[in-house]
């Protein structure tokens, strides 16, 4: 199992695509591992080398004492670019990876190349929102939240139609350990972004789903709006939009990297 000290965090990363191709590196949501990312890859890595990680707290990745910081998982992703002698990358990032993509590119501007923001905000809810859910899932685990994370995760036809899809998710998020979601819910709840899209001048495309209300479009078009230059390309999805609308999706982040 490949895992690299990062940030003084052991993080789990995995490769796939040829070793001298230009690297895509991909982040996932609150709630999810790198498996998230499992319909992109075939398409991402005949281009590319993908870059898959487990952030801190998620998956197979360490999970350090909370609170958390948008700051903390930000330098997670910048000391796993540096541990894996990586100079530039392209990055994706959804929700809560998209989060620390606006990171990356206001804080380390010299280690992105492109830049795609999905289904994601620079300021998302409000603090009792967030202390609500972290409060549950102290007392209660994440089965008490998973029906309803996966009713915003998902629409209600997605969820009919593709019912192994929404079962994957939801072992996904479950075995998300609680300490991790709960002080990741922290770092989101404490997380305000808007007034560094200004300083972003990587090519960036923002990804948003028309039927997302976890972060609706406005969402999106506000980054949009502040970052010079980004593009907007409106999906037929709610918040997982690559899991719910895989060829789309997977199309639209080539485009931007084509161009």
């Amino acid at each position: 199992m490949p895992t690299i000290r990062a940030n003084g965090v052991e993080t789990f990363y995995q490769f796939d695509g040829a070793s001298r191709a230009p690297t895509l590196m991909l982040s996932n949501s609150l709630g999810a591992h790198l498996g998230m990312w499992d319909a992109q890859v075939p398409a991402f890595s005949d281009r590319f080398r993908v870059l898959r990680y487990d952030s801190r707290g998620h998956g197979r990745s360490g999970v350090p004492p909370g609170p958390y910081s948008i700051d903390d998982f930000g330098r997670d992703a910048l000391a796993l670019i540096d541990g894996l002698g990586l100079d530039r990358v392209n990055f994706c990032g959804l929700s809560k990876g998209g989060m620390v993509g606006m990171w990356l590119a206001s804080n380390a501007p010299g280690r992105i190349e492109s830049l795609v923001l999905s289904n994601t905000s620079a300021q998302i809810g409000a603090p009792e929102i967030w202390n609500r859910r972290i409060e549950t899932v102290r007392t209660s685990g994440m089965e008490a939240i998973a029906d309803g994370v996966l009713e915003r995760w998902f629409t209600s036809d997605f969820r009919a139609r593709a019912p192994q899809a929404v079962a994957t998710a939801r072992r996904m998020l479950v075995a998300t350990p609680a300490a991790g979601y709960v002080a990741s819910c922290a770092a989101l709840r404490d997380m305000d972004q808007r007034k560094a899209l200004a300083s972003i001048r990587a090519r960036t495309l923002v990804i948003v789903g028309s039927l997302d209300v976890a972060t609706p479009p406005s969402h999106g078009q506000a980054i949009a709006a502040g970052i010079p230059g980004a593009r907007v390309v409106e999906l037929a999805a709610a918040h997982l939009s690559n899991i719910e609308v895989p060829t789309e999706f997977s199309a639209a982040v080539l485009e931007l990297l084509a161009a």
